[in-house]
């Protein structure tokens, strides 16, 4: 077992088609973006949100929704994080992916083309057709079920709001690790729109743009956003010089708003992506428990390795060597209606989405240039419908809210490996089983229900406590068969019930001080996956407690965060690939996750922003006995073992300043994020590791007087930093070999952006 070797990982920072001339702009953006890290030991992310101003020169609150209801930020008893539409766009947080650098605890993966995020080491680890993860994911308040339909870019986006730890009483199912909540622009009475266009190295090119105003004065508002998003391949498969992990995607969105009174408001949109491309390859990155390529050998096959080797280079790991194609096609279509009530004190509204997501995914398990049967085909088809009311009132003593949900997923899909080549491991025919298949299909249908309520009684002017429940009940039922060198029924059902409480106290010391502590209960689903043979998987449920404190000083210019966190987990939900070569999903007996997160704020001067934040996480088995593919899958207990995607530290520091040029600005920003050593798999083995690294981002913007255009030139990954961001080991069918997923390389480009 051995990780990438120094001279490849040394190869492929240095490869890419990087010229002199690229590497002294990145160079220049790093100086010229941190005036302030020569003088100072801190630094910030990213631009403080907007939303609701502090008065004078102080740091900027914003207002989020994240708990049902407008309040700003400071004010939150819990650890949420808001990403604002300033800090969006092509040169910083574009999607999921690159949302992990921005939020504490926060990791993001995909494998397959499923997004696999983490918050606080808990999210999604099975890689089964049907899993879910452990982080609600939502689109203005509409649950986006399906992980692989969570990798769609970000547009027209009003804020990104994230809250760590469970969520059982408000979000519900699915939420055991936390929820993010995208909430897109709605319309305006005032016409105004914006347009980007930005080209960068891959020949990456991104157009985005919305415009919005009344069509009927006071009445009806609308609003259009599309984007448009293409970049050359970051590999290429060298046996057949087609790109890979490449991308070429389009969205539109569309919205109007009725406001049929004072306290009556309609509000429906409807959205389409597609995306048509080779992205989300295999990327090979060595074998585990056998020699290199003792399987393809059998064959003469090669891969991106042994040819390396073959022919005295160094090897790429961007790059594959494989006869199958990286293959992604995805679409999708959501419409979403909202109505909100305002009679007297109460504020009633109501949530109405459907959602149909397409994809196909193709990628090559044998990871060579010879058909070893690992032509792998992923089929997913999901329709869902959901009903959310939730219904709130404040007074000066005491704040209600009460909600119910429905949600409703038919889920369709199919798993094929045609066994081409299978009979030469028999002794038999190399052909004799080349019209079998190995086969999952069927069809998983979902019905879940909710009701919740929570009420905030003012015990003094200072002193406030929270107390709550969600009851939820679900029930999958699912259709299908296995079939692997025999034919396998797998029709099963089940249903589950669990309470889900929340208890909370907080207490104003003073206007700017808050100090907290809660206890929660998080429920996730038990899972049942498409034509799995897999025994019905039970809930995972989790107790969160925290406590933190939220404060500011100098007049507000200086602002911090302090949380600790302890979370106790039962029946975690595992996925891997067994002895018999089928992937399987087992609750492990329990985990226990705890640790601190703190951030700071500050704003020295009126053009100068400082922010950091740093974690702390023991994310630990506490008992889970599993088979070790490394010792032919005996049996052993992985107590005291790390949970994947769980750095036991981690940190960002960065700068925005603005330089005055007559009534324009130019702002100079840089940010480093330092990541400790995650694991990929519970083994906690040397070859499925990401070690720790460091990114570095940077730009330079200047925006003309009244802020009509401006144009920003920007860079990330600075230092072309390879990461390995998912890692799974494969079926002892295919040697175990080790494949994988790449955060992307370095990437640079200039946006234009014109606001009208």
């Amino acid at each position: 077992m051995h990780s990438l070797p120094a001279a490849a990982r040394n190869h492929v920072s240095t490869k890419r088609r990087e010229s002199s001339v690229a590497r002294l702009l990145a160079s220049a953006m790093l100086v010229a973006a941190t005036p302030s890290l020569a003088a100072e030991a801190v630094a910030v992310a990213a631009p403080a949100p907007a939303s609701a101003a502090a008065p004078g020169d102080g740091l900027q609150d914003i207002v989020v929704t994240a708990t049902r209801s407008s309040q700003s930020l400071s004010k939150i008893a819990a650890s949420v994080t808001a990403i604002s539409a300033d800090q969006l766009g092509a040169g910083g947080i574009k999607d999921i992916g690159s949302l992990a650098s921005a939020v504490p605890n926060l990791s993001v993966g995909d494998q397959f083309g499923v997004n696999r995020t983490f918050i606080r080491g808990i999210g999604l680890t099975s890689i089964d057709l049907g899993a879910d993860g452990a982080v609600a994911f939502l689109e203005d308040g509409v649950l986006i079920p399906r992980p692989a339909a969570q990798l769609s870019g970000f547009y027209d986006i009003e804020r990104v709001e994230v809250l760590r730890g469970p969520q059982g009483t408000l979000y519900g199912r699915g939420a055991t690790a936390g929820a993010i909540n995208l909430i897109t622009r709605k319309p305006t009475e005032n016409t105004e729109g914006y347009a980007r266009a930005s080209y960068g190295n891959y020949n990456a090119l991104t157009l985005e743009g919305g415009v919005g105003g009344a069509l009927v004065a006071d009445k009806i508002l609308v609003r259009i956003s599309g984007k448009y998003d293409r970049h050359d391949g970051y590999g290429k498969n060298q046996f057949t010089g087609q790109d890979v992990d490449n991308r070429n995607a389009w969205a539109i969105r569309g919205s109007v708003l009725l406001k049929a009174s004072e306290d009556l408001d309609l509000l429906v949109s409807a959205e389409h992506f597609n995306e048509d491309d080779n992205n989300y390859a295999f990327h090979y990155f060595g074998p585990t428990v056998k020699p290199e390529n003792a399987l393809g050998s059998i064959l003469g096959g090669d891969t991106i390795v042994t040819r390396a080797a073959r022919l005295g280079i160094p090897v790429n790991y961007r790059d594959i060597y494989s006869d199958q194609e990286a293959t992604n096609r995805r679409h999708g279509t959501s419409v979403t209606g909202t109505i909100e009530w305002r009679p007297g004190d109460w504020n009633i509204k109501s949530i109405t989405g459907y959602r149909d997501f397409t994809r196909f995914n193709r990628d090559d398990l044998d990871a060579s240039n010879v058909w070893m049967f690992g032509q792998n085909n992923y089929d997913e088809k999901s329709r869902s419908f959901s009903q959310e009311v939730v219904a709130t009132r404040k007074s000066d003593k005491l704040d209600l809210l009460f909600g119910a949900s429905y949600f409703h997923e038919t889920l369709d899909g199919s798993v094929r490996v045609p066994l081409v080549n299978l009979g030469i491991l028999f002794g038999l025919p190399a052909d004799f089983f080349n019209s079998q298949n190995y086969l999952q299909t069927g069809t998983v249908t979902i019905n879940a229900y909710g009701a919740y309520a929570q009420g905030t009684y003012a015990v003094t002017d200072k002193l406030k406590v929270t107390a709550g429940a969600r009851y939820s009940y679900e029930k999958r039922q699912g259709v299908g068969s296995f079939q692997f060198l025999g034919f396998v029924p797998t029709d099963k059902e089940k249903g589950w019930g669990a309470v889900t409480p929340t208890f909370s106290i907080n207490y104003q010391a003073d206007d700017a001080t808050l100090l907290y502590a809660s206890v929660t209960r998080g429920f996730k689903s038990g899972v049942i996956n498409v034509g799995s043979q897999n025994a019905v998987i039970n809930p995972e449920y989790a107790w969160g407690y925290e406590a933190g404190i939220k404060t500011s000083a100098l007049d507000g210019r200086l602002a911090g965060s302090l949380a600790a966190f302890y979370i106790d987990y039962t029946n975690l939900q595992v996925g891997f690939v067994g002895a018999d070569s089928v992937v399987t999903t087992v609750n492990a007996a329990s985990a226990r996750n705890y640790g601190v997160e703190l951030e700071l704020r500050a704003r020295p001067a009126p053009n100068w922003n400082i922010n950091l934040f740093g974690t702390y996480l023991n994310a630990k088995y506490k008992d889970f006995i599993t088979g070790d593919y490394r010792q032919g899958f005996a049996l052993v207990n992985l107590k005291g073992n790390r949970l994947s995607n769980a750095p036991e530290f981690s940190l960002r520091a960065g700068t925005d300043y603005d330089i005055p040029i007559g009534d324009a600005k130019l702002n100079l920003r840089a940010d480093v994020n330092w990541q400790d050593r995650v694991y990929f798999t519970e083994f906690n083995n040397a070859d499925a590791t990401q070690a720790p690294y460091a990114t570095v981002n940077a730009g330079i913007k200047y925006t003309a007087a009244g802020g009509g255009w401006s144009i920003d030139v920007w860079g990330r990954n600075l230092t072309d930093k390879f990461i390995v961001s998912n890692n799974i080991i494969t079926a002892p069918l295919y040697n175990s070999i080790r494949v994988g997923s790449l955060a992307p390389p370095r990437t640079y480009g200039v946006t234009l952006g014109v606001n009208f």
